[in-house]
């Protein structure tokens, strides 16, 4: 099991720095980054407006930040990825879980549960032995700093998503 040292709380406040580099953007505030041997090696943060690209989750920027890694280090990316530890703002997704599982990353340490898309059980179980075809399990750690998860999600969810489609946006009474 692994304890909520001082490290881990660090390496959890620089993933909000990047969830609030997202929310300046106009994108939901989730950022993430990726700890391999004890170092830094890749961050995301969500970029589904700015590219136009539904799958451009902070975690799977960060995937694809820890493949080019790799590949300038000539490392064996799957052996990178099983010695990972992801720390992100909120549960990751269906999609994001999934994808997680895929690269074989075994631990995943997150600030607030995702009632809508959650993939690590608050929606569906997707880290757990339960689908064993998507790969080995993840362990998680939830409710890391949940409250400053929760605050950031509030802070855009309070605005006007200038993305969403123009009927889908929320109409605001002066």
């Amino acid at each position: 099991m692994v304890t909520m040292d001082m490290e881990h709380i660090a390496w959890m406040e620089k993933t909000f720095d990047l969830a609030e580099e997202a929310l300046k953007s106009g994108e939901v505030p989730v950022g993430c980054l990726l700890v391999y041997d004890g170092k830094e090696i890749a961050v995301g943060r969500n970029e589904v407006n700015e590219t136009k690209n539904a799958t451009r989750h902070a975690e799977i920027v960060a995937i694809d930040k820890v493949l080019k890694f790799s590949e300038e280090n000539d490392l064996d990316s799957k052996a990178v990825f099983r010695e990972c530890i992801l720390y992100v703002t909120v549960e990751p997704c269906i999609m994001c879980a999934g994808a997680l599982r895929q690269v074989e990353i075994p631990l995943v340490i997150y600030g607030c549960a995702n009632d809508r898309f959650g993939g690590c059980g608050s929606i569906l179980p997707v880290h757990s032995a339960e689908l064993p075809s998507l790969g080995p399990s993840l362990q998680c750690i939830s409710n890391v700093m949940a409250e400053r998860a929760i605050q950031l999600l509030k802070d855009f969810y309070k605005g006007q998503n200038l993305n969403a489609p123009e009927n889908k946006r929320k109409v605001k009474n002066c």
